[in-house]
C-alpha cells in the first residue's frame, strides 16, 4: 500500500494541532531504515507563542498517533511518529515566526531590488518588535555599536535564526525589546536546546488495525 503524502498527513492533523493551541509548521515523511519493510518516520513540527510544554507535546503525540491509526492511510505498515517543535536554526517565513524570534540573532538576505541596509544585502541582526505583521525592527552593529533599523518583511528573501553560545549585549537586547515571552535567553539555553527536535516526544510506533 502506498504511503500517504506529507500534504495528506498535514490535512489529517491540522485541526487537531490547532485545537491543542499549536500552529502546524510542517510534516516530513522519510524512511526510518533500509529495506522495503523498514518503517517510515513521520515528523510533525508544531509551535506556539508560549514556552514549550513537554506534557502538551506528549499528549499531542498520543492523540496524533490515534488519529493517524483511525484514518487508516498507513494500512498495516508500521510508522514512527515524532511530534516536535522547531530547532534553533529555523528559517523565518511568516509574521508569527518573526514575532516568536524576538531577541534572537538572525542571518538576513534581502530580496533583489530591496533597499540595502547600510549598503549590504546580507547581514546579521537581532530581531526586534514586529509592527503590523509587515515591518520588523532589526538591531545591527552587534555589541559594539548597536542601532535599530526597520525593514519590511516583503524586502526579506531569507532569514535564519543563528545558534548563539554567548549572551547578547545588554544594549542590543534592549533595542530589540527583549526576548519573546516564554522563550529562552540566547546563549543561556542548555546545550540540547540548540538541537532541532529537542522538544520531541519519544517516537511512537503506530500500526493501523
Amino acid at each position: 500500500m502506498p504511503m500517504p503524502t506529507e500534504e495528506r498527513v498535514s490535512q489529517l492533523v491540522a485541526e487537531l494541532v490547532a485545537r491543542r493551541g499549536f500552529d502546524l509548521e510542517g510534516v516530513a515523511i522519510a524512511a526510518a531504515g533500509n529495506g522495503e519493510l523498514a518503517p517510515v518516520r513521520v515528523k510533525v513540527t508544531v509551535d506556539s507563542d508560549g514556552p514549550a510544554d513537554l506534557d502538551a507535546i506528549a499528549a499531542l503525540s498520543r492523540d496524533t498517533s490515534e488519529l493517524l491509526d483511525a484514518a487508516g492511510d498507513f494500512g498495516e505498515s508500521a510508522y514512527l511518529l515524532e511530534v516536535t517543535t522547531p530547532g534553533v536554526e529555523r528559517p523565518l517565513t511568516t509574521a508569527r515566526h518573526w514575532r516568536r524570534a524576538q531577541g534572537r540573532k538572525v542571518r538576513v538576505k534581502l530580496a533583489d531590488g530591496a533597499e540595502r541596509i547600510e549598503g549590504k544585502a546580507r547581514f546579521d541582526a537581532r530581531v526586534g518588535r514586529l509592527a503590523d505583521d509587515a515591518t520588523v525592527a532589526l538591531v545591527i552593529g552587534g555589541k559594539v555599536k548597536p542601532h535599530r533599523v526597520h525593514v519590511p518583511l516583503a524586502d526579506i528573501a531569507e532569514a535564519v535564526v543563528q545558534v548563539e553560545f554567548n549572551a547578547p549585549g545588554a544594549a542590543e537586547l534592549e533595542l530589540a525589546g527583549g526576548i519573546a515571552p516564554g522563550r529562552p535567553v540566547p546563549g543561556e539555553e542548555p546545550a540540547d536546546l540548540a538541537a532541532p527536535g529537542q522538544h520531541s516526544d519519544t517516537p511512537t510506533e503506530g500500526v493501523a488495525e
